[in-house]
């Protein structure tokens, strides 16, 4: 990735030589470990430039620790969310709605989204995540002693519950994925290809369901009133694309590496599965150690931010993965305690667009993990196998094949013959 020339007005030496692209451990690596691999910037000052901190080389402001970046995500009137992030790959300029809207509009938009993933509704929907987490584990049981988990389990089970949510159908599952790994990871060619891909299918979903209304969201949206009126068609394509991309890969993702994690340490596995009431506390330092996403913003002003002279359109780094793993903050940062408590972790982002879905992910993460630690026999990462983890905008692990085989007891091999 070729980097943008540094802006004049960065000082040279606050430059500092990171990405959460191509930075050691982001790209596709075997057992790689990206979430420890961005705690080295807590080493560094408190803010610093990186020229290459977005899939398209362009260079933003990294905010290292939490509370600085709690205030960038607090003070809307002068960081801005509008960034047209998936309409760019289009060369189009229309926002992704409520993530991109700045108040006093994203409020508009927030209120009407609010109550379908409040945590009355996932409570309601709970007994659908279960009755789905335990029959996919069950058939997982019933064929053999090991499976590709993300492949076999966590997005079958996260795609297939927004897939219930939105109202579309199962039997698509398999392309819905391909479409948001190509558009999350792909090259080029490949993310391009898939933002119209989707953008085509959420404009004809939208149409069918304005001719002939159901009980789903996409029907909720386009017969939904805001201000007295109704939704624009660019606006229900904003929430459409907003909502399919972010239930396909965010929570699949957090389900793989937290069974990474507790494939390889077996103690923690244990305490997990003699006392599953822990299984909520442990979620959430789960949630802490490894996030996946990255917040950017745009500033609005010309503002000295911890004496860093950020200038209007410069964009700030808000990266869920950096501030989580900060010190003071967090006691032994990089420890992963299964009991910490008192855990105030941004892996859902914080401020007025803090992340809309996550009663619905905190449960369904919950839920994957009770019925698989009940379900499935102690499991280690397969022999001569090695999970695939990546940085970028959305961290992600694949390949990660378990175990759960009991070991041949000793003195019951082939005896060699003399």
């Amino acid at each position: 990735m070729v980097a943008n020339p540094v802006p004049d007005h960065v000082p040279p030496e606050m430059v500092g030589d990171f990405s959460l692209f191509t930075s050691p451990c982001m790209s596709p690596t075997p057992n790689g470990d990206p979430h420890a691999a961005v705690a080295c910037v807590h080493a560094g000052p408190p803010i610093f430039y990186s020229p290459w901190n977005t899939r398209a080389g362009q260079g933003t402001w990294v905010i290292t620790r939490a509370a600085d970046q709690r205030r960038v995500l607090q003070e809307t009137e002068v960081f801005s969310s509008h960034r047209s992030i998936f309409a760019s790959a289009l060369g189009e300029d229309w926002p992704m709605i409520p993530l991109e809207l700045d108040p006093p509009y994203h409020g508009v938009f927030r209120s009407l989204l609010n109550p379908l993933l409040s945590p009355q509704r996932v409570a309601e929907f709970e007994p659908t995540i279960r009755e789905r987490a335990i029959t996919l584990i069950d058939s997982i049981a019933s064929r053999g002693t090991s499976c590709d988990v993300m492949k076999d389990f966590a997005f079958p089970f996260a795609v297939n519950i927004f897939l219930r949510f939105l109202g579309l159908p199962d039997h698509r599952l398999d392309t819905f994925v391909g479409w948001a790994k190509d558009l999350l990871h792909g090259d080029d060619l490949r993310r391009p290809a898939a933002a119209r891909t989707i953008v085509a299918f959420i404009d004809e979903l939208a149409a069918m369901r304005r001719k002939e209304p159901v009980d789903d969201f996409m029907s909720f949206i386009v017969h939904a009133q805001v201000e007295g009126r109704g939704l624009t068609d660019q606006e229900v394509r904003g929430i459409g694309v907003l909502t399919f991309v972010a239930g396909l890969d965010t929570v699949a993702a957090a389900i793989g590496f937290d069974l990474a994690y507790l494939a390889r340490n077996l103690e923690d596995q244990e305490l997990l599965r003699n006392e599953p009431d822990r299984i909520v506390l442990a979620a959430e330092e789960l949630l802490r150690a490894y996030p996946s996403v990255q917040m950017i913003r745009v500033a609005r002003k010309d503002i000295d931010f911890k004496g860093a002279p950020i200038r209007k359109g410069d964009f700030v780094s808000c990266a869920t993965m950096i501030a989580n793993r900060d010190p003071t903050e967090f006691e032994a940062p990089n420890t992963v305690d299964l009991t910490r408590e008192g855990n105030p972790h941004a892996a859902f982002g914080y401020g007025p667009h803090r992340c809309l879905g996550s009663h619905l992910a905190r449960r369904e993460i919950v839920v994957g993990l009770e019925e698989w630690m009940a379900r499935i026999p102690p499991f280690r990462i397969k022999e001569a196998t090695a999970p695939i983890t990546h940085g970028g905008h959305v961290f992600g692990i694949e390949n990660l094949v378990l175990d759960w085989a009991r070991p041949r007891p000793r003195g019951t091999g082939h005896i060699r013959g003399k």
